[in-house]
This record gives C-alpha cells, structure tokens and sequence, in this order.
C-alpha cells in the first residue's frame, strides 16, 4: 500500500508558529498552524469553507518557516498523517512551502 495517494495542497495564512526545534538526530522540527478560507462548489453549489490545521515541517523546510511570523499568506504541500499514536488528529507533513505577497488567502 506504500503507493496509495496522500497528498494535500493548501493555500491560507499562518495563525501561529512554535519555536524551531530540533529531534535528537538534530533535525529541525517546527510545528504551525495554517487558516484557510474560501468558496468551493460542492453538488453544483458554492460553499463558503473555513479550516485551520496543525502542520509540521521538518529540515530546510523547518528552517525557512522558522522566520514566518502570522498573518502570512502561504501554498503548503506534503501529505497528511495522524498527529501521534494516541490522537488521529490529521497533521498536514509539508514538503514544500511557498511564501505569497500581495495576496490575501486566509481569514
């Protein structure tokens, strides 16, 4: 099952960032939150959506969010997994991130 898909493109804002940190291996680690707002069609009917999700990034990608500050308009992919063994609460994993200026993509 290695090859089933899972993978999530978001647009929104940062609403928080946790201090850069690092795994014993020395790996940064940084943990966020991303809002995202918009107007999807659902059943031929637009949908006004509203989410926030916890995302975790890990080395050069960890480092470049490190910087972030909210309010910042971000496009995050990478594939989402349960937040640890005893919650699954989804955590989107980023791979990429791309900072966005002049753009207003979250609430």
């Amino acid at each position: 099952m290695a090859d089933a898909d899972n993978r999530l493109s978001l647009s929104g804002s940062i609403i928080e960032v946790a201090p850069l940190r690092h795994t014993p291996a020395g790996v940064p680690v940084l943990n966020f939150r991303i809002s995202h707002a918009s107007e999807q069609l659902e059943a031929g009917l637009p949908r006004k959506v509203e989410v926030e999700l916890a995302a975790v990034a890990l080395g050069r990608t960890a480092t470049l969010l490190a910087g972030a500050k909210p309010g910042e308009s971000v496009k995050a992919s990478g594939f989402i997994a349960a937040k640890s063994a005893k919650s699954k609460q989804p955590v989107l994993h980023v791979n990429t991130i791309e900072f966005v200026e002049g753009t207003n993509h979250g609430i």
